[in-house]
C-alpha cells in the first residue's frame, strides 16, 4: 500500500488488537529517514532486561507508560514523518492522537486495518499475545463506528486524511513516499 504524506506528518496505524498494525509497520519502507513508533518495540525491550520470571502482565502498565511519553516526545521534536501503531478503537485515543499531531503543527493521516473480531483473535494467537477477554471485548465493541464512518467516506474530525484497508493489504506493508 501506498502513501503520500509531508515531511512533518503523523500517520496514525490502528484496528483491532491482532489486525496486522504490527505487521505494516515491520515491512515499511520509505524514500526519506522516518520514525516508527510501536509497543512491540518497548515490550521486546523491557522482556530482554527484566527477568524471564516477570509475566507481562506486571510490566503491561510501565510499556504503556513509556510509549505515550514517547510517542509525545517524538511527535513534538522528531523533524521526520512519524508513524505510530495504536488501536485507537475509541474516539478518545484518536483525538489525543489529532490533538498532539495539531499542537506539534503536523498533518494527520489516520490508516485503519479492518478485520472482523474473529481475524483478529486469530491474528493475536498466531504472534502468541491474546489479550484478556474484556479488553478484547472493549475493542470489538468500539470498532464497528469507526469502520462504518470510514466506509461512508467520512475522515474523523482532526484528521486530514483516513483509509480503511484489509489485513490482506496491511500484510504487504506500507510504502511511504515524503512529497
Amino acid at each position: 500500500m501506498d502513501i503520500t504524506v509531508e515531511s512533518r506528518a503523523l500517520v496514525l496505524v490502528a484496528g483491532l488488537p491482532g489486525s496486522g498494525k504490527s505487521t505494516l509497520l515491520r515491512r515499511t519502507r520509505a524514500n526519506v529517514p522516518i520514525s516508527v513508533i510501536d509497543t512491540d518495540h518497548l515490550r521486546n525491550w523491557l522482556r530482554r532486561v527484566l527477568p524471564s520470571s516477570v509475566p507481562y502482565g506486571w510490566y503491561r502498565p510501565l510499556v504503556h507508560l513509556l510509549n505515550t511519553a514517547r510517542i509525545v516526545g517524538t511527535v513534538i521534536c522528531s523533524s521526520r514523518p512519524v508513524l505510530v501503531h495504536d488501536p485507537a478503537t475509541g474516539a478518545a485515543a484518536r483525538t489525543a492522537f489529532a490533538v498532539i499531531g495539531a499542537i506539534s503543527g503536523r498533518r494527520r493521516h489516520l490508516i485503519w486495518i479492518d478485520c472482523s473480531p474473529a481475524e483478529a483473535l486469530a491474528g493475536q494467537v498466531a504472534r502468541g499475545r491474546v489479550l484478556l477477554k474484556w479488553s478484547f471485548a472493549r475493542h470489538a465493541r468500539r470498532s464497528p463506528v469507526m469502520r462504518s464512518r470510514l466506509l461512508a467516506g467520512r475522515t474523523p474530525q482532526g484528521w486530514h486524511t483516513a483509509r480503511i484497508v484489509g489485513r490482506d493489504v496491511a500484510s504487504t506493508g506500507l510504502c511511504v513516499r515524503v512529497a
